[in-house]
């Protein structure tokens, strides 16, 4: 079973970088399969879409980077937690997830802008920065 819900552009080519993210770094057959099938729907949907605009593939990519960095500091969060270690750096890597998440929903929002989306994801977060 699926269910087709509207999404903004946006949040879509978030979900495709994740995946491909996924399929570099996901061994298990079984769970790579279902990441391919997902992968496979979804750049589907974003084929069919025929979304264009100057800039998207540039946005596309430091949305990848962005996302990259992220899985990266989720390892070393683990790996600082299966160690029991939470020193300087985990602190770091605790604050750069929010810090990363932050610079991902800008980048959403502009990509949202940028194809003139009518669905436009909002946070409410405390500022923590001057």
């Amino acid at each position: 079973m699926e269910l087709l819900v509207p999404v903004s552009p946006g949040e879509l080519l978030d979900k495709l970088t994740i995946l491909d993210i996924k399929l570099r770094h996901i061994d298990d057959a079984e769970k790579l399969a279902n990441v391919r099938r997902e992968h496979e729907l979804l750049g589907r949907v974003w084929q069919e879409a025929g979304l264009e605009a100057p800039r998207l593939g540039s946005l596309r990519a430091e949305l990848l980077n962005v996302n990259q960095r992220l899985w990266q500091i989720e390892d070393d969060i683990r790996d600082c937690e299966r160690e029991g270690r939470f020193d300087e750096a985990f602190i770091s890597l605790a604050r750069s997830v929010y810090i990363e998440n932050d610079r991902r929903a800008a980048l959403k929002r502009e990509i949202n802008r940028l194809l003139g989306s009518k669905i436009v994801e909002e946070k409410s977060y405390a500022r923590y920065r001057g």
